[in-house]
């Protein structure tokens, strides 16, 4: 969607929320956690038809999951926003190699997923319901797989897993929906009102979802990898988690983006699982 569409849109529910604030602000935060790719295109099915499909109930739904059988330790990988489970083809035949029982999951409203809506608090009760059945030992998530990862391990029981991998990952929801409201150019009435939206649906406040402060609770170790030029979230987010996280490593890249693909970086990857 380009600049001129955005503010576009930013500006026609400025100008509602001048006759009904609430009306705009629910519109606005629908908008949010509506999203726009992230079901498989015909090029991307090939890489999933090679691993076996199972839905798992979930809200009166399914949660998408797939499974290439290994002996190894089983690692969970768990993709970002507007994306599915075929993001994970660049590392797939690396962690074959060494055996790895693999189990990646699509997001609500993404990949084979059911539903329409998507944010972190629901990701994470989805990564759950796919951590407890399959009891990964290692859980791999990009951008708010990583965040969504952090949710899951402070607000459930998982045990089990040992290592957690955050690539691209945002610190805070406050910093996510900060730069939603100024890439919108929303004005005072919807900002105000999308803060309270939050509180009203999930009894907390916008700046208590901050996967840096949750992850001082977490006993798994750590790797956090993020490249310094991340033009998504900011670099900055890495720092946070590397101080507060505090049985974690943090590998800082440059030029390699928010997606964090280079097979340079796989090595370090399995070494860190091993």
């Amino acid at each position: 969607m380009s600049s001129f569409v955005i503010k576009s849109i930013g500006n026609v529910l400025n100008a509602t929320s001048l006759i009904s604030s609430k009306y705009a602000t629910k519109k606005a935060l629908n908008l949010f956690a509506s999203p726009r790719k992230g079901r498989y295109t015909d090029a991307q099915i090939p890489t999933m038809q090679s691993a076996f499909f199972e839905e798992l109930d979930f809200n009166s739904g399914s949660i998408a999951t797939y499974r290439w059988v290994g002996k190894n330790k089983t690692i969970l990988l768990a993709h970002g926003w507007e994306s599915n489970s075929s993001r994970w083809s660049y590392i797939l035949s690396a962690l074959k190699a060494e055996d790895y029982n693999i189990v990646a999951l699509d997001a609500p409203a993404h990949g084979k997923s059911s539903g329409r809506q998507f944010n972190a608090v629901l990701y994470s009760e989805c990564l759950a319901i796919v951590a407890k059945k399959f009891k990964p030992e290692v859980i791999i998530g990009h951008s708010v797989g990583g965040m969504a990862t952090i949710f899951s391990m402070h607000n459930y029981n998982l045990p089990f897993v040992k290592k957690i991998i955050s690539l691209g990952a945002p610190a805070h929801f406050t910093g996510v929906f900060s730069r939603y409201k100024t890439m919108m150019g929303f004005n005072c009435r919807i900002s105000d009102g999308l803060d309270r939206l939050v509180l009203e649906r999930f009894n907390k406040p916008v700046d208590y979802f901050s996967a840096a402060n949750f992850s001082e609770t977490i006993s798994a170790k750590g790797l956090i990898i993020h490249d310094k030029k991340d033009r998504i979230i900011p670099y900055e987010d890495a720092l946070l988690f590397a101080n507060r996280y505090k049985n974690s490593e943090l590998i800082s890249t440059t030029g390699f983006g928010h997606s964090l693909k280079d097979k340079s970086l796989i090595p370090k990857i399995i070494q860190f699982i091993n």
